[in-house]
């Protein structure tokens, strides 16, 4: 997850949240600053409890100032030594408001699918809130219609526990629902996927700390019913090495 990177990176909160509260007449507290990043908030490694080895990438990139930004996402795997080209699971390219110190409002157009020359890509419009939740769990929960007008939510969940200065333990969940059926990308309605996990993560510099973790992904409701029907596992346990990368 990459809240407090998008939310906190370029402005310190105390000036962002009195930028609006500046006496009539007075001059702005602190003239706007365009920066940017580019976060590999997962690079990584995962083998799986059916010995497989997968290639995984979750980033961010962004450019902007403390209210305006302009925001791409991307996240994919590749199943190493297989032959099948690369799943890209988003690519996104989105417009951010900053609606609180704590809570970014973005929206915007991204695209899906396998990438090879005669695969048919889902592309979707998008909406999404990313931020902090009280206790500082990140979360970022995004709403996407496809252009045969399914719908499907999604949300992901964070939390880190500093061990020490630079080692974090970082449980992780997400979810995914359909909230309907789609017969043209094989979706069932419903809560169709849950996936929780848990890093360890040591910081050499702020811009490179390896990582080590666990898994454990399964379908849920009517997609897990016909995963079932078609003898296909529903469930996957692995583990992971990797890296969380900015620059």
């Amino acid at each position: 997850m990459y809240a407090k990177s998008l939310l906190f990176t370029t402005a310190l909160l105390p000036v962002v949240a009195m930028a609006g509260h500046a006496e009539e007449g007075w001059p702005e507290p602190v003239k706007e600053y365009y920066t940017g990043q580019v976060l590999f908030d997962r690079l990584e490694l995962t083998r799986t409890d059916e010995e497989e080895n997968l290639a995984v990438w979750d980033m961010i990139a962004w450019y902007g100032g403390d209210y305006h930004r302009a925001v791409f996402k991307s996240e994919g795997e590749n199943v190493q030594d297989d032959g099948e080209p690369t799943d890209l699971e988003r690519a996104e390219l989105l417009y951010g408001y900053l609606v609180s110190p704590y809570w970014s409002f973005q929206a915007g157009i991204g695209t899906r699918g396998t990438l090879s020359s005669d695969a048919s890509m889902e592309n979707y419009a998008v909406v999404s809130f990313m931020g902090l939740a009280p206790y500082w769990f990140e979360m970022d929960n995004s709403l996407m219609v496809n252009e045969e007008g399914d719908v499907q939510f999604v949300s992901e969940t964070e939390y880190e526990w500093q061990l020490t200065q630079t080692s974090y333990l970082q449980p992780r969940i997400e979810f995914t629902a359909n909230l309907t059926d789609s017969d043209k990308y094989e979706r069932q309605s419903g809560l169709s996927n849950l996936r929780v996990g848990l890093r360890y993560r040591h910081e050499i510099s702020r811009e490179f700390a390896p990582y080590i973790g666990v898994y454990w992904n399964g379908a849920l409701g009517n997609t897990a019913d016909e995963m079932k029907r078609m003898g296909e596992d529903t469930t996957e346990t692995g583990v992971v090495l990797g890296a969380r990368v900015w620059f």
